[in-house]
């Protein structure tokens, strides 16, 4: 493996990691929006005071729930793409071989 193998490896590495905390951030927003967005929803629907209360306690209990299924779309979709790199790797890796 020459040198410049060794950098090109280097830098697809940096690149995935930057890649998957993208993702992570994207999940993280998500769950942030969503929580905030049903917040307001409550807080500015024409409703009395005890109702508001009220819907503002089930959003608050219903939010682990949404940020859970949020979190485990967001690791299937890190896992897709790790599987889609490994896949492009495992490629260039065959047609690298051929070419030598």
């Amino acid at each position: 493996m020459s040198i410049m193998d060794l950098i090109e490896k280097g830098k697809k590495n940096r690149q995935k990691k930057v890649r998957e905390k993208a993702l992570k951030n994207v999940a993280i927003g998500a769950a942030i929006g969503t929580t905030i967005g049903a917040a307001v929803g409550v807080l500015l629907a024409p409703k009395s005071g005890k109702e508001n209360r009220e819907d503002i306690m089930n959003a608050a209990k219903e939010i682990p729930e949404k940020a859970k299924e949020i979190l485990e779309k967001t690791k299937e979709k890190v896992e897709e793409v790790k599987e889609k790199i490994r896949e492009r790797k495992t490629k260039a890796v065959e047609e690298q071989e051929v070419e030598l």
